[in-house]
């Protein structure tokens, strides 16, 4: 099964410390965030940026840490 991830938070407390990073976001000098990825051979997240066509990584977190998943959902 493949699930599109739309939104991940890092930290423990998700209302006030986390740091919440979502799909189309802006950030980092005009870039938006174009992909996030699990990477099952290393258990970390990935999150990748967007600019002018090109696709940058731009953060990886492991899952060491306390980390919530939003995935995108499609209703048929």
């Amino acid at each position: 099964m493949s699930s599109v991830i739309r939104k991940i938070s890092i930290g423990s407390d998700y209302k006030t410390d986390a740091m919440h990073y979502s799909l189309t976001q802006s950030v980092y000098g005009g870039h938006t965030i174009s992909h996030i990825l699990f990477d099952a051979e290393d258990n970390s997240y990935n999150i990748y940026i967007k600019k002018n066509n090109e696709v940058l990584p731009w953060k990886k977190f492991n899952s060491n840490m306390a980390i919530s998943v939003e995935y995108d959902l499609e209703y048929k």
